[in-house]
């Protein structure tokens, strides 16, 4: 396969090092791959300090602009004495390098590890800290980072997965079902105004978060985004119905200490589910010529995987049915 289809074929353990070194460090050859897959990120030992996180982002993704859109949202949260794992900034006043054609930022190691979401206590710590992100980030506006968008999220990849994925024999259900998605999330998420939308973190799961010292530090924000603030608060809500409410009473409890939060956006939830739904399915999928996922994701791309995928869509398409949670 060509270059071109895998660009990190050249991103050897020498090739990292010599990066880390050309922005001013002096490597000791201790080198860990970090789970991660839509870039390429490595634990770096140092010379006579604490080991740094390499980040190699994907040639082709972002531009220059909206990498250093991110790093600046990073920043500004940081400089709110907000825990978030920004990138380092060198005397030049840069956080993104180059070497060899890659793309790269250097972060401080930080150990935690992933909240417990069914611990209120959690929840309330979490809200807070959300809060105080969305304070942040309804202060401005993104100029080059993307919005959440259901043609982005939704249209797009389904009318991909159709062309290139989607079993012949399965098209016509996959087909018939993402138009009555469409159309229900068309509905809900057409509620959405420009004055909703604010700067998010855009991807928080629980990998996202580091949990240490009763507090949560959020990393990665490679897909912040301008998108409504319940697309960082809906990834945190598990279980059946009355235990989603639950959490969801204490999450904006603390939340609200420091950012207001408009129930009507919890009638949006399901919407942005059914866009993760099915971007994460595209995303496999539009990289599946890079050799890591293959590799990493054995099940994906078979007739019983695209069989369970619409099973779970045809799950979604009730939930959308469903009232939307309530604020206890």
């Amino acid at each position: 396969m060509s270059q071109a289809q895998h660009p990190y074929d050249r991103l050897s353990p020498d090739c990292v090092i010599d990066a880390v070194e050309s922005a001013g460090y002096l490597c000791d050859a201790r080198l860990l791959a970090l789970n991660s897959y839509e870039n390429r990120v490595y634990q770096v030992g140092i010379e006579d300090g604490q080991p740094l996180v390499a980040k190699f982002y994907r040639p082709g993704r972002w531009d220059d602009a909206q990498i250093l859109e991110e790093h600046a949202f990073s920043l500004e949260l940081q400089d709110a004495e907000i825990s978030v794992v920004a990138p380092l900034v060198d005397a030049s006043g840069n956080s993104l390098h180059r070497h060899d054609g890659f793309r790269f930022a250097l972060f401080p190691r930080r150990g935690g590890y992933p909240p417990e979401l069914d611990n209120m206590d959690s929840l309330l710590v979490l809200g807070r800290t959300l809060g105080r992100i969305h304070a942040v980030g309804a202060s401005a506006r993104f100029r080059h980072r993307p919005t959440l968008s259901i043609d982005g999220m939704l249209t797009h990849n389904r009318d991909y997965l159709l062309e290139h994925f989607i079993p012949r024999d399965l098209q016509p259900a996959y087909d018939s079902l993402t138009r009555d998605l469409l159309a229900a999330v068309t509905q809900l998420y057409g509620e959405v105004k420009e004055r909703d939308l604010i700067r998010v973190h855009g991807d928080c799961h629980v990998g996202n978060i580091l949990w240490r010292d009763d507090c949560a530090h959020f990393v990665d924000l490679d897909d912040c985004c301008m998108a409504p603030a319940v697309q960082d608060l809906w990834m945190c809500l598990s279980g059946e119905r009355h235990e989603r409410e639950l959490q969801l009473a204490e999450l904006i409890e603390g939340y609200s200490e420091f950012c207001d939060f408009a129930p009507r956006q919890l009638r949006w939830i399901e919407a942005l589910r059914t866009l993760r739904l099915v971007n994460y399915a595209a995303w496999l999928a539009r990289r599946w010529t890079d050799p890591a996922f293959p590799r990493s994701f054995t099940w994906f791309n078979t007739e019983r995987y695209w069989a369970n995928h619409i099973l779970e869509l045809r799950e979604q398409l009730s939930a959308l049915q469903e009232e939307p949670l309530r604020l206890l």
